[in-house]
Formats: C-alpha cells, structure tokens, sequence
C-alpha cells in the first residue's frame, strides 16, 4: 500500500512539472494585490446610489472596472470565502481555521510554475485563522510552494489584530520585497456589523476605503509596481438583507445581501471608467489572476472575467 502511494505521489510531481506557462502572454501586469474588505454589502458598497461610504473608490472609478453582478455562491463567511478566491474551488471548509483547502492556491501555482521564492507571495490577514490559505490537502502540493504570511496576532489561533497594523505591515514588507502577488484580509466592517453598530460599520468601511486609497497611491508611487500592478478589491461575504433574520448583524445565508458583493479592479490590463454587468462569481478571480500573470490554474471551476479586460 505505501509503494502505491508513493507512486502516485510520484505521478503527481510529474504532471505537476508539466503545468504549461503561457510564454506568449501580452498582458501588463506583473503584480496583483488583492484586498478583501471583510463582510460589507452590496448596499453600502458600489450599490448606494450615492457612494458615500467608498468616496476613495468611487474617485478611483474612472480609471477603473465595476462588476455589479458579482457573487459568492458557496458559504457565505470568511475562511469559505477567502478560499473560493484563492483556489477557484467552492469548498465546504470550516470557519475557524481549523482546516486547511483541499486544493493548491494561486499562491502556490504562481511560486511553482515561475519558480519564485515564499517572499514573492505573502497572505496578510487581520483575521489570524487566514493563515490556512498558505497551504492545502492535495498531497502534491502539501506543505509545498508556500507564501509567506502575516495574519493576526501571531498566526492562527492567537487572535484578530487591529487593521491599521496589518496595513501597516503589508506596506513595510512591500516595501521591503515587492512580492509579486498578494492578499490582504481587512477584518472590517464585519466586526463592527457583528456588534450590531451601525454607525461603526458604516464608519469602518469609510476607513478602508481609505486604506485602498492609500494602497493605490504607494503601488502609483513605487518604481517596481507603477504601472505593472493591479489591485482587486472585494468581500468575502456580505450580510443578511435588511427583513432577513437580524439583518445587517450577521451572513452565512442564503439572500441577496450574504450573496451579493462587489468587485472592483485598477490596473494597467483593466478597462478604465468602466462598470460590467456581466454574472461572475468569487472563483472566478483565481483563473482570471491566472491569465494576467501568465499561471495555469487546471482545477479551478472558474472562468477568466474576459469583458472587464481590455
């Protein structure tokens, strides 16, 4: 039985060398950060009609993309979430970081398939139980091509930290190694919605909006990122419908505000003042990260988001 495992393991390897990088790839891109701004809905997002709570991104509108119909169709919570985006998978994983996905993420087909270093890839996260991104089940990939992370306290199961220093740390370490491709989880406006406080989660987002702004500025600032590097930013999850349950208090359901979320992106390869109404979902970002960066995902059930490049 061990021989038969370790030969498959073997095979595994194999095809996993075998994985085509598009060598003819025409896109700009070179980076992609990707931050998720925690637990907002649609309605106080890009579905206010006047953008009051998101003045930076609204400004950054015109030199950037807005998907309207854009979907988390799996578990509508955070770890779910997160890894729908990162794998292209919607997978039924436990929510408090006690289990790691099944499947290899873009973190680690990119480190792979363009033979990087673990500092080219970093998993930011206020919400410490994010560090499971940083690896999967599949023995082929487990404990494999691993990027670096920073999440919480001090890692999973030592607790949330403040936003401002997860910021704070993804902007030191960018400086520091300009890693190629990123995600950063920012554990607001949800905390605040789960305390049933209106005026802080509608404040919260405010506030990271204003980090995407100040994100935007240092990626335009930087020589190794101006001009080769695109910011996505999304939810994981949004949150109960107003009429739903307790309303804007929780998510995990099934109604439009757990399910309805925005997507909006910046870059040198996204169309500028531009708003889609086309249907995608959250795994849809991972084979679309794929394309700008010229990386296979070959398990993903996701598509590439071909109507908002240009």
């Amino acid at each position: 039985m061990k021989n038969i495992f370790y030969l498959l393991l073997v095979c595994l390897s194999s095809c996993m060398q075998d994985v085509p990088v598009d060598k003819d790839n025409v896109y700009k891109t070179k980076n992609v950060i990707i931050v998720v701004m925690d637990g907002a809905r649609y309605t106080e997002t890009w579905g206010h009609a006047g953008k009051q709570y998101i003045p930076r991104m609204r400004e950054l509108a015109s030199e950037g993309i807005v998907c309207t119909s854009f979907y988390n169709e799996g578990l509508t919570s955070t770890v779910p979430g997160h890894t729908a985006m990162t794998t292209g998978i919607y997978q039924n994983i436990n929510n408090a970081g006690q289990e790691i996905p099944s499947n290899a993420s873009i973190f680690q087909q990119y480190l792979f398939q363009h033979k990087k270093s673990s500092t080219d890839a970093w998993v930011f996260a206020s919400k410490d139980k994010l560090e499971v991104l940083s690896d999967c089940l599949d023995p082929a990939w487990a404990g494999k091509f691993r990027p670096k992370t920073d999440c919480g306290v001090n890692g999973n199961h030592t607790g949330y930290r403040e936003d401002s220093v997860t910021f704070s740390h993804l902007i030191d370490t960018a400086k520091k190694y300009h890693p190629q491709i990123v995600l950063v989880n920012f554990k607001e406006p949800d905390m605040s919605g789960h305390a049933n406080n209106w005026l802080g989660y509608v404040n919260q987002i405010k506030i990271i909006d204003e980090y995407i702004w100040k994100l935007w500025n240092f990626i335009e600032s930087d020589d190794k990122y101006k001009g080769t590097t695109t910011l996505i930013v999304t939810n994981d999850h949004g949150r109960h419908s107003d009429g739903i349950d307790n309303g804007f208090v929780s998510h995990w359901g099934n109604c439009n505000g757990c399910r309805h979320i925005f997507f909006f992106g910046i870059g040198p390869d996204f169309k500028k003042n531009y708003e889609d109404n086309t249907y995608y979902s959250q795994i849809d970002i991972a084979p679309t990260i794929g394309k700008l960066m010229s990386f296979t995902i070959p398990d993903a059930d996701g598509k590439v988001m071909e109507t908002i490049l240009k």
